[in-house]
């Protein structure tokens, strides 16, 4: 068996970019608009699987059935969704349906983990149904008002995305993100990177004569009766030093009191890694045998370890730089011996480097490096093949479909309904809370607790506890949900290491609930230009006294991002185009068990270091570091997809969604069926656009002499809804197939 890097040092995926159910878009052939094929809709073209169709959707009501075609989202502001759909009314008492459009307000609920939304709260605002005629037009509006607020309706966050435009709604700190470069180390060799928050900080390990450096993510202990250090790298494999700049080595001679602190692995723990290596045994046998080459070489020497304090990145090859073409892109080459993005700019001999989803480049791998805004980039960038090796780098290019749907993702809340009466708060601090001020702000905020407390005067304190905001007269409360938060919160800058949390928010109070919401943002994800980037990109240095929390961190860890499994996380390997190898003997025989666990491949840490990091499970709650307490463990694939208003501090909080049924997919039915902004309908069909007109469908508007003054009709509108469409079935399909193939890139 054998498991990438990525997956050895505690690999972890959050799903930034979500997908939903998968849906067919069919052209039929269009035949003769006779009252039955009108009614039914058949498809004639392809079969539509009813466990992956979802739009268009029906609502069976005691009049008739209501079918409602895939909703044209108008504007989202906070959880607030203002949208205009196609509809027909299949009535019992009628020979043929009707067509028309409705317009309405929701509330949408957003559950990232399951990559969907709910259309809730629904509310009618307009109806259009020109089939009607007046006689029968009072009557369908009457039943749509009345109707359809009785549902809910599902909608994937791929079709979501695919077809909403949002406001400009991003924060003006947002134009303060830090491009500065971190130090960027490249080197011709395998190598890790083990980054440590400021100088080493080290802890007496109770009932032992050893200490630990507690600022840092790795098991790294110091043996002050040997002078040494032991940095732990596999179950078996230790390195050691007597210090921490100078060159390690591999050590068999391990003392018992250090090899003593592994941690046993829980039932669960060996189930998962049994359920890991089961899964990895399917892969075909040519994969196994690529993945195992390198790892077979039990000779291939140690990978060489450097140690930084301040935020750095390492460009580890596996030797001499080589370089291969991007397929199907003239002058642009990468670097196929290592794990980090790098590209070579033949017409102007410039390397290029992603980090963070912010791009450098320089004359010569050893630098000085330069930030390069993403309209600088060179204009091949945007023709790398989305399927190719440096596919993957896609989402920072600006125009590209992939940073489109990246940026539009970051603005869409998860969303959730507190119950006022369970919510409930207790704040920790290392001693009397103390308190720093916020530049540019009369606000203030606690350092020595986990949980970030901001005080705006001298009785009013505000706090977020996974993406709950509450509020208190004093910073060690009583704590009670917040209904409310000042704006000038809102205010904080992106080099406040509270930053974070200004994307948390209130949409609404009532008696009983609190509607609340969070965008990417809280969990480190941020709208830079017109792409994305992971981290403000400015170090914040942590609190130490008796416990330590860090804040967390842009660089150092290899965070890459892709648009099926969102941010991902490693050490010098990843996933990348070139995949370094483990197991099979040789050096690499195991995973890293990071701090206080084995099985490090299966977890993310989080009270050992930047739990921020990580940023599906309690972003902005900085983890705590005491003498003898063990760190909470949660597994990576709970970690990728993580709801933080699901997790076990959120369980007692939540009010559950309202009880209405669901709207369920209409079978039989074409999702072709669209509305303009005057309500005006058309239909999609092989041989073209048609408009509903006279009760008919009309010949395709390109063959018609002319359209109407006012009409609406806007062919490029159209064929745009059409292909967003388009783009969010396939983006839920692709999502399924990676997702399928364990979601890393080769």
């Amino acid at each position: 068996m054998s498991y990438n890097i990525i997956s050895r040092f505690f690999f972890c995926t959050i799903i930034l970019l979500s997908s939903t159910h998968a849906y067919a878009l069919d052209e039929g052939t269009d035949k003769k608009n006779t009252a039955k094929k009108d009614k039914l809709e058949k498809t004639s073209s392809e079969k539509i699987a009813p466990a992956t169709k979802q739009w268009p959707q029906e609502i069976k009501t005691s009049k008739g059935v209501v079918i409602i075609y895939q909703p044209q989202p108008e504007s989202l502001k906070g959880d607030q969704l203002k949208a205009r759909a196609a509809i027909s009314v299949e009535l019992n008492d009628a020979d043929k349906p009707v067509f028309g459009a409705i317009w309405f307000d929701a509330r949408l609920q957003v559950n990232r983990a399951e990559r969907s939304a709910t259309i809730a709260d629904v509310k009618i605002t307009n109806v259009r149904i020109p089939d009607a005629g007046d006689q029968n037009l009072s009557k369908l509006e009457k039943l749509m008002e009345r109707e359809i607020p009785k549902w809910n309706m599902e909608i994937s966050m791929s079709q979501l995305t695919a077809t909403l435009k949002l406001e400009d709604q991003l924060h003006n700190s947002s134009k303060k993100i830090n491009t500065a470069p971190p130090e960027i180390i490249f080197i011709e060799e395998p190598a890790i990177l083990i980054t440590i928050d400021g100088e080493p900080k080290l802890q007496d390990i109770p009932q032992r004569s050893l200490k630990r450096v507690v600022n840092t993510p790795y098991t790294l202990i110091f043996s002050p009766t040997e002078k040494l250090y032991y940095l732990n790298a596999d179950k078996k494999v230790w390195y050691t030093t007597s210090d921490l700049n100078a060159d390690w080595s591999i050590t068999k001679e391990v003392p018992r009191a250090i090899t003593d602190l592994e941690p046993k692995p829980s039932e669960k723990d060996i189930a998962e890694k049994s359920a890991d290596e089961d899964q990895a045994s399917k892969k075909s046998s040519d994969k196994k045998k690529a993945d195992t080459t390198a790892a077979t070489k039990k000779d291939a020497p140690p990978p060489k370890i450097i140690i930084r304090t301040k935020p750095a990145e390492l460009i580890s090859a596996t030797g001499k730089a080589e370089f291969k073409p991007v397929d199907d892109v003239k002058d642009l080459l990468y670097m196929s011996n290592t794990e980090s993005d790098v590209l070579l700019d033949i017409s102007h001999q410039k390397y290029y480097v992603l980090l963070a989803g912010r791009w450098y480049n320089s004359d010569k791998m050893q630098g000085p490096w330069k930030y390069v805004a993403g309209k600088s980039l060179p204009a091949a960038f945007a023709k790398i093949p989305e399927k190719s090796h440096m596919g993957t780098v896609l989402y920072a290019v600006p125009g590209t479909e992939i940073a489109k749907e990246a940026v539009l993702n970051a603005q869409i809340p998860q969303t959730a309904a507190i119950n006022r009466s369970l919510a409930s708060l207790t704040v920790e601090y290392d001693g009397e809370p103390i308190f720093q001020p916020i530049l540019s702000t009369a606000l203030s905020y606690a350092v020595n607790t986990a949980t970030p407390v901001i005080k705006v005067s001298q009785n009013l304190f505000y706090a977020v506890d996974n993406a709950v905001w509450f509020a208190a007269t004093s910073p060690k409360g009583k704590w009670t949900i917040a209904t409310s938060v000042p704006d000038e919160i809102y205010t904080i800058p992106a080099d406040s290491p509270m930053y974070n949390i200004t994307f948390v928010k209130i949409y609404k109070a009532e008696p009983e609930v609190v509607y609340v919401g969070y965008t990417p943002g809280y969990t480190n994800t941020y709208v830079y230009g017109s792409t994305i980037v992971y981290g403000t990109g400015y170090y914040y240095p942590g609190w130490y006294q008796h416990a330590y929390y860090p804040y967390p961190a842009t660089y150092g860890y290899y965070a890459r991002w892709n648009p099926y499994m969102g941010w991902g996380y490693g050490m010098s390997y990843s996933s990348g185009p070139f995949t370094f190898s483990i197991g099979y003997g040789g050096w690499y025989g195991g995973g890293w068990w990071g701090p206080h666990h084995y099985y490090g491949y299966r977890h993310a840490y989080y009270h050992g270091y930047r739990r921020g990091v990580y940023s599906g499970y309690r972003p902005g709650y900085r983890p705590i570091n005491r003498p003898g307490k063990s760190p909470s463990i949660q597994p990576v694939k709970a970690q990728a997809s993580r709801n933080l208003y699901k997790n076990r501090r959120n369980a007692a909080r939540i009010t559950p969604a309202n009880k209405l049924a669901k709207a369920r997919p209409a079978t039989n039915r074409k999702n072709n069926v669209y509305a303009d902004k005057q309500g005006n309908l058309h239909r999609k069909t092989n041989s073209g656009w048609q408009n509903r007109n006279n009760n008919d469908w009309q010949k395709p508007a390109q063959q018609r002499p002319a359209n109407k003054a006012g009409s609406g009709y806007n062919r490029q509108q159209l064929q745009r809804s059409y292909q967003s469409r388009q783009q969010g079935a396939q983006r839920r399909q692709q999502f399924n197939r990676a997702r399928a193939g364990g979601g890393r890139r080769r």
